[in-house]
């Protein structure tokens, strides 16, 4: 408990001088906030709205705003944009009243996601942190707010087999992946000839049935028949959660780093990489084949356009929904995980392969070309702005409403302290 304590207190104390750089943040400037109340260990949900936050900011001022002081120093530390730190509800109600926040993203569906969705004449849009397949992909909370951006039309298919009464056409809004038109970033090797390929598993999960992690089953001959060839480089991502069940997981991600560090320690050529950045795109455009596991990567290579497989899980009970991509993608099982050199290379010229990706980069995100999907983006949000105004409009002879209420001073109570 002390141990803690004096950790909370270092994280304040180099918080408070992390908003003080920052200095005061301008009245009535931000017109959108981005709401996160994780703590830092899921602030990879935050990362990949980096660039096109900061893209979108030029037009529209965004604001992040953190609940928790790990995630707010880590944002402070690397985020292209303002941080307000709103650990309590007072704290939030000064920036709702000292801000002209007309949209509040949402990147996940954090319980405490209500505490700011209680404030109203403003529109709360679920963004994610990334489109997948996954069971977390159909909830029921997807009404809980104003608007969905989604990624096209596969996204919609999903959602209206759950979504009972549910206006697509208003609510649902389109938008392809924008973070794809920044895969870009310096690689950390020298380019040559070897066939690089990115193995970025995902955590062994908190359940049977989104247990989709490969790293303990698949991971290990995957990783050793690669570097074995002499020609190829392996870029190695695992999730940052990877471990936290269980100990067999976390052993065997220990395992592939060290292989990864005795290969480069044989041969400094070979440049393996184990990446743990912050910074997710480089990998997605660099690599010649990904292998992914069932996650929110499966449709970050797919909106790349370059060949990827999918391991399938070893636990039975994992939910697998075949009803989209999955019911034609390459699955890599466990028992071929060690013939993974003969499948890496035989994908790489497979132009059967080449054109089912192609049909189903289309269906998920719909026009690739470019710059396309941060047009919609842009397109989306003016649209909600231009509704933001109209109702604005309407209702501009009602009273103010004052949002403190006894709620919210009961929720306040709750909040744990800084973690």
């Amino acid at each position: 408990m002390l141990r803690e304590v004096a950790n909370s207190r270092r994280a304040q104390s180099s918080l408070a001088a992390k908003l003080l750089e920052q200095g005061p943040l301008e009245p009535h400037r931000f017109r959108i906030g981005v709401y996160f109340a994780d703590p830092k260990v899921n602030i990879y949900q935050m990362r990949q709205w980096y660039k096109p936050l900061a893209e979108l900011s030029k037009t529209w001022p965004v604001l992040l705003l953190s609940r928790a002081s790990g995630s707010a120093i880590t944002l402070l530390n690397e985020a292209p944009l303002p941080v307000a730190y709103v650990r309590k509800v007072v704290d939030l109600e000064r920036i709702i009243h000292e801000q002209d926040l007309q949209i509040i993203f949402y990147v996940n569906q954090n319980a405490k996601n209500f505490q700011m969705m209680r404030y109203g004449r403003r529109w709360h849009v679920f963004i994610n942190h990334g489109e997948s397949d996954k069971m977390y992909m159909t909830t029921n909370q997807f009404k809980a707010y104003d608007y969905a951006l989604i990624a096209g039309d596969a996204a919609r298919s999903r959602l209206d087999k759950v979504l009972w009464d549910y206006d697509f056409d208003k609510r649902a809004i389109p938008i392809g992946r924008p973070q794809a038109d920044h895969y870009s970033g310096e690689v950390p090797y020298v380019p040559d000839e070897r066939t690089v390929v990115l193995y970025a598993p995902t955590w062994e999960g908190d359940r049977a049935a989104a247990a989709y992690g490969s790293i303990a089953s698949h991971g290990v001959p995957l990783v050793q028949a690669l570097l074995a060839t002499g020609r190829h480089r392996v870029i190695y991502r695992p999730h940052p959660r990877s471990g936290v069940v269980d100990d067999a997981y976390g052993a065997a991600n220990a395992e592939i780093v060290r292989l990864l560090a005795a290969a480069n320690a044989s041969d400094p050529r070979a440049q393996h990489v184990h990446d743990t950045g912050g910074e997710l795109g480089w990998q997605l455009s660099a690599a010649d084949v990904a292998i992914v596991d069932i996650s929110a990567m499966v449709y970050d290579r797919l909106a790349s356009g370059k060949p990827l497989m999918i391991t399938r899980p070893a636990n039975p009970a994992a939910e697998i929904d075949t009803s989209g991509y999955l019911s034609a993608c390459e699955w890599l099982t466990v028992d071929e995980a060690g013939s993974i050199v003969d499948l890496v290379d035989g994908l790489a010229h497979d132009d059967d392969a080449r054109a089912r990706l192609d049909f189903w980069v289309e269906r998920y995100f719909g026009d690739p070309t470019p710059g396309a999907a941060t047009r919609r983006f842009h397109e989306a949000v003016s649209h909600l702005m231009d509704e933001w105004d109209r109702f604005a409009a309407i209702h501009a002879a009602d009273p103010e409403i004052d949002d403190h209420d006894a709620d919210g001073e009961a929720e306040e109570e709750h909040l744990p302290a800084p973690e």
